[in-house]
């Protein structure tokens, strides 16, 4: 395993000072955001794609820092029911896979998005009850008419391209658990994987080792970031909740720096069963802790996961 960084929490620098950045730090993968909510400061599969001379430069950054790039990340909303927004967010998801191809990255982060509940919706309809039976018509609507056609062209151009998709499970989007992503999985195909990301799950109710063991060699990439529940808040009215993530004493939850949501113990689970199923891959931090700063939860994250990564081939057991 190898351990990385998304480079969002470098959003204030540029892409060559991102990477030493994540050098200095011990880190061996960077996860440059290149479209959708991430943004494309780091990286603009449009430009790179046209101009060599600026894709080899980009390419230098992150080599001449003994870096390899884990994933792009594109989480977006391609399938918004505003046709300039959705747009906007499938250009930078075709981008980046076309990227991908050129430079030999393999995984390209997304979100599935979410539609709206029907032809005339002005904005995204996540649904999560079944009745009334609108709502259970209206699922039906957005799975037929706007997820599984959508994802089956895009499935089709990351198998051209050579890449899997990994879908992060994000509640507010139309994959926001395992089930949901085995669906669109069966209906699209192979190229749809899984970027695993615990911290969505935990505060679902969902317990992310059970999740690994049942998606298996699904999983493409991972993001280490933790979430932490407030009990007191829970027991008296539920997970669900909108308000801002800087209202950390009145909200359900609130995503924490690793270690700070979930003990060693819950971590060293956590990789043992990716390994488990066969990922080695890169585990790649993601900083959103509202009671950190970026620089301190970045080194806090990298000070505990260095010690929780497996590294090394198992090799016989000799004693078996």
């Amino acid at each position: 395993m190898k351990l990385g960084v998304m480079a969002a929490v470098f959003g204030d620098k540029t892409w060559e000072e991102a990477t030493k950045t994540a050098k200095s730090h011990g880190l061996e993968a960077i996860e440059p955001g290149a479209g959708g909510y991430p943004g494309k400061n780091h990286c603009d599969p449009a430009k790179l794609l046209k101009d060599k001379d600026a894709l080899k430069r980009w390419i230098d950054a992150y080599k001449s820092q003994g870096l390899e790039i884990s994933a792009f990340a594109v989480h977006g909303n391609p399938l918004h029911p505003d046709p300039k927004y959705a747009g906007e967010h499938k250009d930078d998801l075709v981008g980046a896979l076309k990227l991908a191809k050129q430079v030999g990255v393999t995984v390209v982060n997304c979100f599935a998005g979410c539609p709206g509940a029907g032809e005339d919706a002005k904005y995204p309809n996540w649904i999560t009850c079944p009745w009334p039976p609108y709502f259970g018509d209206a699922v039906q609507w957005q799975w037929e008419k706007r997820v599984i056609p959508f994802w089956k062209e895009m499935a089709k151009i990351a198998k051209d391209c050579g890449v899997k998709i990994g879908f992060e499970m994000h509640p507010g989007d139309i994959v926001y658990n395992s089930e949901a992503l085995l669906k669109l999985r069966d209906a699209a195909g192979e190229q749809i994987c899984c970027n695993f990301d615990p911290s969505h799950l935990f505060w679902q109710g969902m317990d992310p080792l059970v999740v690994i063991k049942r998606l298996g060699s699904i999983i493409v990439h991972v993001h280490a970031k933790d979430s932490k529940v407030d009990e007191e808040v829970v027991s008296w009215r539920g997970v669900n909740d909108w308000k801002h993530y800087g209202d950390i004493a009145n909200r359900a939850w609130t995503f924490r720096t690793c270690g700070y949501g979930h003990d060693r113990l819950f971590w060293n689970s956590f990789v043992s069963n990716l390994r488990l199923v066969g990922y080695d891959g890169a585990i790649s931090i993601e900083h959103e802790d509202p009671l950190m700063s970026g620089d301190e939860g970045l080194r806090k994250a990298v000070k505990f996961l260095k010690d929780v990564l497996l590294y090394e081939d198992i090799g016989e057991m000799w004693w078996a």
